[in-house]
């Protein structure tokens, strides 16, 4: 036990002299390491970053850290080799007291650390470090290496079984940008309620693969925009990134390398073909008979890889138009072709069209984000054509491109609603919230045309907007969904 006492004794001394440590941090076999200023409470280590740096995003997936301190001007060999978990600090009272902390080893983050912008959006970010194993190196004395364990730090075996199993469905739900999948759900629902409405039947089974079928290209689109992307530099160069905007980050971050970013995307078109071609097989007694399923499988993946690949339409001002093609006429009306071969053409397009223009309206509004990002790699979206060609974007034609295609969705729903269906009307409720994100996108373009306007804080401010034109898109294609199921069940 004196030992123990004598050996966490010299492990506190070398921690009080010291205030930098090397942290090595990993996810998927990346690993990342950095340099970050430290203050300790006993064996408890803090430091201060910021949240969407690479190994705060890779401490959220995977708290299990290593780290080395090592004392300046020290004679000889003596440093600290550490392993533990790291988290970041939520309590207000500990974090304050971090933050005193790190203070008093350093000032060069207090700017940052007291800016009330990077606070209220959850930039800054205090980090707690509880070593469960250090090794003691004094390499020129008679016992080089001594190790004490806290083994108090250490989670049950349960607990390290569960946690892992949460961050691994985290980390997937990343991987994919699950919360955008809304915009494949959105149609395939859509459709397949159509479908309902005009027959009175539904195949369970045929849903089930037509819905997963979809979600796969979805998730194979965002991955392969993901390595485009990257190999454009166009995501490494935007600095004004979102949950809304800039891609999942998951390159960026460390989180997957680029190659099995393309290998996943790959994979998930697989799958989509696989799936595609069983259905055929289904519906129409083989694998590869020439069907309408055919054409719309092939135009979908062809949409899904060319997005950011090879042909580059985002580059080239056809990313919108392939956005409402694809998550808009192409899968309502294939959810609903593959619940019966005879549903109605024109009452599928006509609805699809609403949900295409939302969700493309969806894309376009993080365009505005995007902006500097996108010019200087050469992505010509339409916000880059029609605010350029300044440095800083005249974001008012853009706006009203997103003003009246918002408004032609709802009256095409109006036309659709008087022709086919009248219970189609509740799905007019989310006007509200356009207007809401209407005036807000008002009052945001006249702070931005301000000569004073704070450029590099402003565009975070927009998010409002990005968050209603989504709230919108899926509200009205649920809404539409309802109506038909009403129509079909009154």
């Amino acid at each position: 036990m004196t030992g123990v006492i004598i050996l966490k004794n010299k492990i506190l001394d070398l921690l009080d002299r010291s205030d930098f440590l090397t942290l090595s941090t990993s996810v998927g076999g990346n690993a990342s390491a950095a340099n970050v200023y430290f203050a300790n409470d006993g064996l408890d280590i803090y430091f201060f970053t910021f949240n969407p740096t690479r190994k705060a995003m890779q401490i959220a997936y995977n708290p299990h850290v290593q780290c080395v301190i090592r004392p300046e001007n020290e004679g000889g060999i003596k440093e600290l080799q550490i392993d533990g978990f790291a988290e970041k600090i939520i309590d207000k009272d500990e974090k304050a007291n971090a933050k005193k902390n790190i203070l008093n080893v350093t000032k060069a983050f207090e700017t940052y650390m007291n800016d009330e912008f990077l606070i209220k959006n959850d930039v800054v970010g205090y980090y707690k470090i509880k070593p469960t194993v250090i090794k003691y190196v004094d390499f020129f004395a008679d016992k080089q290496f001594e190790w004490l364990e806290i083994t108090e730090n250490k989670p049950s075996i349960f607990r390290e079984i569960f946690n892992s199993l949460t961050k691994k469905i985290k980390y997937f739900l990343a991987v994919v940008r699950a919360p955008f999948l809304t915009a494949t759900i959105v149609p395939i629902l859509l459709g397949s309620s159509i479908a309902y409405w005009q027959f009175n039947a539904f195949n369970w089974g045929i849903f089930c693969l037509t819905f997963f079928g979809a979600i796969f290209a979805h998730c194979g689109t965002n991955m392969m925009n993901d390595y485009f992307d990257h190999t454009s530099r166009n995501d490494e160069t935007n600095k004004l990134f979102s949950p809304f905007n800039g891609g999942s980050r998951i390159i960026q971050s460390g989180l997957m390398s680029p190659v099995n970013v393309l290998i996943y995307a790959i994979l998930f078109f697989i799958g989509t073909i696989a799936i595609g071609l069983k259905l055929n097989s289904d519906v129409h007694g083989s694998f590869f008979a020439i069907s309408p399923l055919i054409y719309l499988g092939i135009i979908g993946v062809f949409l899904g890889i060319m997005y950011t690949g090879f042909l580059r339409l985002s580059y080239n001002g056809l990313g919108d138009i392939a956005v409402f093609l694809g998550f808009g006429p192409l899968m309502v009306y294939g959810a609903g072709y593959m619940q019966n071969q005879s549903v109605d053409v024109p009452t599928t397009l006509l609805f699809s069209i609403p949900v295409g223009i939302l969700i493309a309206l969806v894309l376009f509004i993080n365009c505005f984000q995007d902006y500097n990002a996108d010019k200087a790699t050469n992505k010509n979206s339409w916000v880059v054509k029609l605010a350029g060609p300044n440095e800083k974007a005249n974001y008012r034609s853009p706006f009203k491109v997103w003003q009246y295609s918002m408004i032609l969705a709802f009256i095409i729903i109006v036309i659709g609603a008087i022709a086919f269906n009248l219970l189609t009307l509740i799905a007019l409720f989310p006007i509200i919230l356009f207007y809401f994100g209407y005036q807000k996108g008002k009052s945001w373009l006249n702070e931005w045309e301000k000569e004073d306007a704070n450029i590099e804080q402003l565009p975070y401010e927009l998010l409002i907007v990005n968050v209603s034109t989504i709230g919108t898109h899926f509200l009205t294609g649920i809404l539409l969904t309802m109506g038909f199921l009403l129509s079909a069940w009154i």
